[in-house]
């Protein structure tokens, strides 16, 4: 996997390159692409075709694209975006997902202060694509925990990105085995990328979002193997 981002000056567009260590002659030559809107307004050109995208919608690029760049609409605008990718060896069609279309799903409590909402963009029923699923979790006021309970997937690495923090708060991260957890603390727009043997959960100083995007052999969202919270140290 490869994560990057992109904070576009109004006026100046960035475009995508490629990178030595990937040994191809476009970014997505063999790898398909997650784009999340994470500021203001914006805007993805994709092999010539524009894309634009409000806070939190995510655009899939299929591995084969040349030419992505990205643009701010607007100067009082605070564009940013997000970027995700895995290898990909079978070409899905570019797809704009927007935050209203995404599948939703409700998860936790206000009694266990983890009461979210799960926003689901690739995945198996929505963007379709070759092992990249990525979605959007956003937690209610007054919650503070996500992923908890927590889980491993045995198969897959996940990445979380935090966001919609103030520039005070903070999320204190915890990973690792099951048994031998440790906690990084992250600010708005720092992600933590976790293997397949480590947990993934955390809490706030308050009530945030985070990005949260899976590559590895299966997609289904379901295949996890739960971790109790008695069984954490």
């Amino acid at each position: 996997m490869v994560i990057g981002g992109a904070v576009p000056v109004f006026g100046a567009p960035l475009t995508l390159p490629t990178y030595d260590p990937l040994r191809s002659g476009s970014f997505c030559e063999r790898r398909e692409l997650g784009i999340v809107a994470v500021g203001g307004a914006g805007a993805v050109v994709v092999d010539g075709q524009t894309y634009d995208m409000e806070h939190h919608d995510v655009l899939y690029v299929g591995s084969g694209a040349r030419d992505i760049a990205f643009r701010a609409v607007d100067a009082d605008e605070d564009a940013a975006f997000y970027l995700v990718a895995a290898l990909s060896h079978v070409r899905h069609p570019n797809r704009l997902v927007r935050m209203a279309d995404a599948q939703v799903n409700a998860a936790g409590s206000a009694e266990g202060a983890n009461r979210r909402t799960i926003r689901k963009y690739i995945h198996a029923e929505g963007a379709a694509s070759s092992q990249l699923v990525l979605g959007i979790t956003v937690l209610e006021p007054g919650s503070v925990w996500n992923t908890m309970p927590c889980h491993l997937h045995d198969r897959r690495t996940e990445v979380y990105l935090y966001l919609d923090l103030s520039a005070d708060g903070r999320v204190i991260h915890l990973m690792g085995e099951p048994d031998r957890t440790r906690s990084i603390v992250v600010a708005d727009r720092q992600a933590v990328i976790s293997p397949s043997w480590s947990v993934h959960f955390g809490a706030g100083t308050r009530n945030y979002s985070f990005v949260w995007a899976m590559a590895g052999e299966n997609q289904s969202f379901a295949d996890m193997d739960q971790v109790a919270v008695t069984a954490l140290r």
